[in-house]
């Protein structure tokens, strides 16, 4: 009996504001307190470093740092010189790990990726020459200038956190996060990426161009030296693992993943698209959906988590149709009408209306 009303406590804390949850829905205990005092506190640190790179994009440094806690992949798409590359740098230089930039290029060997088995004259033996996989942050800078064939050699990495060369398997150190980007505009010498290479990762974002007052910021502090430089570690990988595992603690109602279920199933049933959200992809829903309640101060989910990453998580792993592409509909602006027309959980309504 004492579970089940404790599970129904849950069921409707998770259906109600922040402010409505603090008075009478889920307490968090002592513990949980104290862990999300911990995220949010170190979390604020990493967005404030980033923001000292990144002018006038604190909704950009909030998704990097989402999928970091949620153990997701991130790719940075857009036009060149907006940032892309400085943010992507930025987050691996606030957090005191291993971090390693690949520069992909279309001579660029999937060896080069994940490592060569190199045989040494003295040991008459093999040894293994990790590639530059082996961090736990890597910035792939232009992606898709690589081969299918070297980008091929990254699906392992992402979705297992290992390598296997020659036979052997080697295991991935966490955290472990791909921040990659891309330039869809030019053309010339790139390769799109493939359908299972964008499962893979969690989110895209889009820098776009800054405002006017964030511009003429940058003129001033860039100008004069890179921000980069000056940029110290504000955390470490062992942090940023507890971290992880605190967003993994956070709970969320049936009612919510069957809301994030009925998203996803919607876009498979769009007669304007003819790709989906994969089963991968209400995962990488759900897993953020918890990381933005952790950075909120919640240890549940609630249904405007969901609905305010289903954008960023699922956009860039579907395809239209020919004839939504010929009218021009872009497949953000057909999830935005798929999202607004997925009914939230009932007892969200109420309590809102």
């Amino acid at each position: 009996m004492a579970c089940r009303a404790t599970e129904q406590k849950k069921e409707d804390s998770v259906t109600s504001v922040h402010e409505d949850a603090q008075s009478g829905g889920r307490t968090a205990g002592h513990g949980e307190s104290a862990d999300l005092d911990t995220l949010a506190r170190v979390s604020g640190r990493i967005r404030s470093s980033i923001e000292k790179v990144i002018e006038g994009k604190p909704e950009v440094a909030k998704l990097a740092l989402v999928v970091l806690l949620a153990d997701g992949h991130l790719l940075i798409e857009d036009v060149p010189g907006v940032g892309k590359t400085m943010l992507s740098k930025s987050l691996a230089r606030s957090i005191d790990c291993s971090v390693r930039r690949i520069q992909f290029t279309p001579d660029l060997l999937p060896s080069d990726v994940t490592g060569v088995s190199i045989f040494n004259q003295d040991s008459r033996e093999f040894e293994f020459r990790p590639g530059g996989i082996f961090a736990n942050i890597v910035v792939g800078d232009e992606i898709n200038r690589a081969s299918p064939k070297t980008q091929s050699a990254l699906l392992e990495c992402m979705e297992e956190r290992q390598v296997t060369v020659d036979g052997s398997t080697y295991h991935l150190e966490s955290p472990f996060m791909v921040i990659a980007t891309q330039n869809p505009i030019e053309m010339e010498g790139t390769y799109a990426l493939p359908e299972a290479q964008r499962d893979r990762f969690m989110a895209r974002v889009s820098m776009g161009y800054p405002v006017e007052s964030a511009e003429i910021a940058m003129l001033n502090s860039h100008t004069r030296s890179n921000p980069l430089d000056d940029l110290e570690p504000v955390t470490d990988a062992a942090e940023i693992r507890k971290l992880i595992d605190i967003v993994a603690q956070v709970y969320v109602a049936e009612a919510v993943q069957r809301y994030a279920v009925a998203i996803t199933t919607a876009t498979r049933r769009s007669p304007e698209l003819m790709l989906g959200a994969s089963p991968r992809a209400t995962l990488h829903l759900v897993r953020a959906a918890k990381a933005t309640a952790a950075i909120n101060g919640r240890d549940y989910v609630i249904p405007d988590d969901v609905q305010g990453l289903a954008v960023q998580v699922l956009a860039h792993r579907m395809l239209p149709t020919v004839e939504a592409s010929m009218s021009g509909r872009s497949t953000e602006a057909t999830l935005k009408h798929i999202v607004a027309n997925v009914a939230m959980p009932e007892s969200r309504r109420t309590a809102s209306g």
